[in-house]
């Protein structure tokens, strides 16, 4: 049996990527399958855009709230889970969108993984005592100096994946970005027949974007869903809690920060990642396959993407 038609939405944090999810699934009769790494947490609905009740009432959402905040997610779980929506969606008929701005997870979804040599505790141990003791910057500087391809894709808080890269590079003695070269999606077939629609606004209107989007998220309850989270003992160092818009509050709550201080970290480091998101997606060394650029959702053809879908 054919693998299913797929479109797959990306693009920065705060582009357009739901709404334009949202219209195409209601238009041609889908369900979206999220990939946002950020997004699978429990509780942790507001910080990380996700989709609201209602929203998800008018489209079915799959790979959301799949593990607590306490529990580790990785590219292959997501890939599992992921695998297994498309193939529910597809026996029943329905339309498949693909919707997410972690670009590790897309890549993972269309080409499969690249595994790397295999793990050392030794290594793993150390790395994770520094983060502990010096914090996840002093991983990311030393990242930057042995891999600074690696260290362009990684966020400065994502201590997993940095003690990933920096543990490729001692065990081989070569840098993760060159195994990963290696792995050429030019030479391997995709996973799935897709479409990749990108949304890239303009830099002004998409900080601009970013920034209104950080004021909603305070004054929907961000700073009590954090209460919430710390109540129930999900606090840093947890990799969920180091996610943009928790490390702030969580410091702000700690009181190492003020809370307008916190705010304004917020919309900072979001402007970082909506940078480094498009760094991604633009690398053409990192994408399975072409992306179609919009600067609007409100652009995009849709019916040229529904008649994709229905295979015509």
């Amino acid at each position: 049996m054919a693998a299913p038609r797929i479109v797959v939405v990306v693009g920065p944090t705060g582009a357009g990527k739901t709404r334009l999810s949202l219209a195409l699934a209601e238009r041609a009769g889908g369900e979206v399958v999220s990939a946002d790494s950020q997004q699978v947490y429990v509780g942790m609905d507001i910080g990380t855009g996700k989709v609201s009740a209602a929203d998800r009432a008018r489209v079915p959402h799959h790979v959301l709230d799949v593990v607590h905040p306490d529990e580790e997610m990785t590219a292959a779980r997501f890939v599992e889970l992921a695998d297994r929506a498309i193939a529910d969606i597809a026996a029943r008929g329905r339309a498949i969108i693909v919707c997410g701005g972690t670009g590790l997870y897309v890549r993972a979804l269309l080409l499969g993984l690249f595994e790397g040599p295999p793990a050392s505790p030794e290594i793993r141990k150390e790395l994770t005592a520094i983060a502990r003791e010096r914090g996840t910057r002093v991983l990311h500087q030393e990242l930057c100096r042995v891999d600074p391809a690696a260290a362009a894709k990684i966020d400065p808080n994502d201590e997993k994946r940095m003690i990933r890269a920096l543990e490729v590079f001692r065990v081989t003695g070569e840098p993760m970005s060159a195994h990963q070269a290696r792995h050429d999606h030019k030479a391997m077939p995709l996973r799935y027949s897709a479409r990749l629609v990108g949304i890239a606004p303009e830099r002004e209107a998409l900080y601009g974007a970013i920034d209104a989007r950080v004021d909603q998220m305070i004054e929907a309850g961000l700073e009590a869903e954090v209460g919430r989270l710390r109540e129930r003992g999900f606090l840093p160092p947890l990799r969920s809690q180091q996610a943009i818009g928790y490390a702030e509050l969580h410091d702000a709550l700690e009181g190492r920060v003020t809370r307008a201080r916190a705010i304004e970290l917020i919309k900072r480091n979001s402007r970082h990642y909506a940078r480094r998101q498009l760094s991604w997606y633009r690398a053409a060394s990192a994408q399975p396959a072409a992306i179609q650029w919009s600067p609007d959702p409100g652009a995009v053809d849709l019916a040229d993407l529904e008649r994709y879908l229905a295979g015509s």
